[in-house]
């Protein structure tokens, strides 16, 4: 009997741990990091005791509710090295970082480093880093971008495109291509 109950006490919690990280995750996306912790607890169906004795900080609970974007914004990098030219190696990790960041306010807030350790370790975060900076340099080396292009402006380019606001899903995604095309055109060499 002790067992059943200690399985049904552990599932319980396990599904109290994914009602809060689903909560996370839309708030977040919603609204960015600056969402109270009652508010999560709240809209998951939860006290804030359960929320805290899961997620002690909002950093724990980020790092917990951005995995899968994190993981995504790797990928997104790994395919730019990936692609036979360079510069459109590059163009696709500009597009597809902003398609990424135009879901979800918190994962921007959290990448831009107001929880840093949400998004990453900071060797993997090194990683990604690094890796972007090659494929600047592959692309430099033939000309397509700008020579006096830096991995600070990606962070200028994301805090800006942070404020893109608009009045639906759909007109945001609409707002964050044109951003992405016009930040390409801006990056790009000319002759």
């Amino acid at each position: 009997m002790t067992d059943r109950l200690s399985q049904k006490l552990r599932a319980d919690a396990e599904d109290n741990r994914e009602r809060i990280l689903a909560a996370a995750r839309t708030l977040f996306a919603r609204d960015g990091l600056t969402v109270p912790m009652r508010d999560i607890a709240r809209e998951a169906g939860v006290g804030p005791a359960t929320l805290y004795r899961r997620f002690p900080t909002k950093q724990d609970l980020a790092t917990a509710a951005f995995a899968e974007q994190e993981r995504a914004c790797r990928q997104i990098v790994e395919d730019g090295l990936a692609a036979d030219d360079p510069w459109e190696g590059f163009c696709l990790v500009i597009e597809r970082i902003c398609e990424l960041h135009v879901h979800n306010r918190g994962f921007t807030d959290a990448f831009l480093a107001t929880y840093p350790d949400a998004v990453d370790s900071s060797a993997s975060r090194e990683l990604t880093v690094k890796s972007v900076g090659i494929l600047a340099r592959r692309a430099k080396a033939r000309g397509r971008l700008r020579r006096d292009f830096q991995l600070a402006d990606l962070v200028i380019m994301l805090t800006a495109h942070r404020g893109l606001h608009a009045s639906s899903p759909r007109a945001r995604l609409a707002a964050s291509r044109r951003f992405a095309a016009l930040t390409v055109q801006a990056f790009q060499a000319h002759a």
